[in-house]
């Protein structure tokens, strides 16, 4: 004799279940300090945090090749490019008053706007689709690979150059600034040399004095 199999359901999660809304939690909470703090290193050490979160979700949805390409390319090498942009660009490292635009409020109407729309579009395409976690892995790299370079290898490239040429804005931009600092402090330092110059040709125009003529 044997039992039905009880219907999946809401009110009778699993443990990879349980653990996937736990680890979706802490990756929403590293996201929100990553935008609401002032310290722009941590903001970019808070990203790693989030984006390996998403990472352990990919592999808890039985999509290895996913979750691993997560860490090679965004944590490994995004996370990598933003604190070379921010070190390219002389960001500070403290505290940064400049990293706050004021606009607090705006920016939470639009994230809260984006969020209820994205859940509701998933929701309502993945509405009746279960993923039978204890199944073959329908994320393998030969299924994934086979995906990605038969139907999306020309978004792949193009998201490679953009990476590219993130890396070379960074680059320029701070070439530019140090060709700027360079010329301010060259316009400052004939300034300085002008006036000095001046000040000592009317000091050697002053006439001598009248009376101190008449002494000698």
């Amino acid at each position: 004799m044997t039992l039905a199999q009880a219907p999946h359901g809401f009110l009778s999660p699993s443990g990879v279940e349980i653990a996937f809304v736990l680890v979706g939690l802490l990756t929403l909470g590293a996201a929100l300090v990553t935008v609401t703090t002032r310290q722009l290193v941590h903001a970019a050490l808070w990203l790693v945090v989030a984006l390996g979160g998403l990472a352990v979700e990919y592999l808890l949805l039985t999509a290895e090749f996913i979750a691993w390409v997560q860490v090679l390319i965004y944590v490994g090498s995004v996370v990598v490019l933003l604190l070379f942009g921010l070190m390219l660009t002389k960001a500070p490292i403290g505290r940064s008053p400049d990293a706050d635009s004021g606009n607090r409020r705006a920016a939470l109407a639009v994230a809260a706007v984006a969020a209820v729309a994205l859940v509701w579009v998933v929701v309502d395409a993945f509405r009746t689709t279960w993923i039978d976690l204890d199944g073959p892995a329908a994320g393998t790299t030969e299924v994934t690979g086979a995906s990605l370079f038969r139907h999306w290898v020309l978004p792949f490239e193009a998201l490679s150059v953009l990476l590219l040429a993130a890396l070379v804005g960074a680059i320029v931009l701070s070439r530019k600034a140090k060709a700027d600092a360079g010329a301010e402090a060259d316009a400052k330092a004939g300034g300085d040399g002008k006036a000095g110059g001046d000040g000592k040709a009317k000091a050697d125009a002053v006439p001598a004095a009248p009376g101190k003529e008449g002494a000698r």
